[in-house]
């Protein structure tokens, strides 16, 4: 029992060994100048070169602001109208509200290639190409399905004598929504947030058929830029796509809690 415990150990290792030897060795490369890379491929080289990270930022703060300002933005917009149609879908008997809410989420099973041409061509009717809106006003039409999807789910959890006493006190509904049930909803919120981050940060193919000012490249663009223009210095390269990485490491770092919280609430039944 203690060998096959100590094996288990020992493959486990392994394979977590693979799975970060490549963040380990861009952490490395990142550090090394030209002639560093070609000469010690694999190990690290001195002096380390801390001026790559200087050189990358310089290039890549455009790129990282302007997916900061459309992930900020569309996650602000999903979350506002998401909760408030997972409110009213939680909270009132209405007919029609079944077919509604379904249709609505059929949408999920659309793949979003299948959507891409028609809604490239509402975009160009509608004058938004190259700008921010033609990346923050479709994330936010799309992400708020799933969010709708998870906050209602939650919101049903929610005990209806609360909504009752808020009532007889003559709360209004938007208070009762706002005072009430996004203060018992930051779990699953949390895990909104996260994954519509995710998505709207790593975004590649939307913006690259609607944007062709360089000015306003989120940074899944700006990297292929970034990559273009620096060839084959992938001391650079490397540092470049470190400080890419940053933002959401920070994430995971501080959101991991959240997230499993959020995870175990019992708005997502798995």
């Amino acid at each position: 029992m203690e060998s096959r415990k100590l094996t288990s150990h020992i493959i486990l290792i392994l394979l977590g060994a693979i799975t970060f030897f490549p963040f380990v060795f861009m952490i490395i490369t990142a550090f090394k100048s030209v002639p560093q890379f070609y000469h010690n491929f694999w190990g690290i080289s001195l002096p380390l070169h801390w001026e790559n990270f200087f050189e990358a930022w310089r290039s890549m703060r455009r790129y990282i602001l302007n997916s900061m300002l459309v992930s900020g933005v569309t996650l602000f917009g999903v979350l506002t109208l998401g909760s408030i149609s997972a409110y009213v879908f939680a909270r009132f008997d209405f007919k029609g509200r079944d077919v509604l809410y379904f249709a609505m989420l059929s949408l999920l099973m659309v793949p979003g290639v299948l959507t891409l041409v028609p809604s490239f061509m509402v975009v160009k009717q509608l004058g938004l190409l190259n700008s921010y809106w033609v990346l923050i006003l479709p994330y936010i039409s799309g992400g708020q399905v799933f969010a709708t999807f998870l906050l209602r789910s939650f919101f049903e959890t929610i005990p209806k004598d609360l909504f009752d006493a808020a009532t007889i006190d003559g709360t209004s509904e938007p208070r009762i929504l706002r005072h009430i049930v996004l203060p018992l909803s930051k779990p699953i919120l949390g895990v909104v947030a996260i994954m519509n981050l995710l998505a709207t940060w790593n975004e590649f193919m939307w913006p690259y058929v609607t944007l062709n000012d360089a000015g306003k490249f989120n940074l899944p663009i700006g990297l292929l830029t970034f990559g273009s223009q620096y060839g084959f210095e992938y001391g650079l390269r490397f540092a470049g796509y470190l400080i890419a990485s940053a933002p959401l490491l920070l994430l995971f770092t501080f959101a991991t809690k959240t997230f499993m919280k959020g995870m175990s609430s019992g708005a997502v039944k798995f």
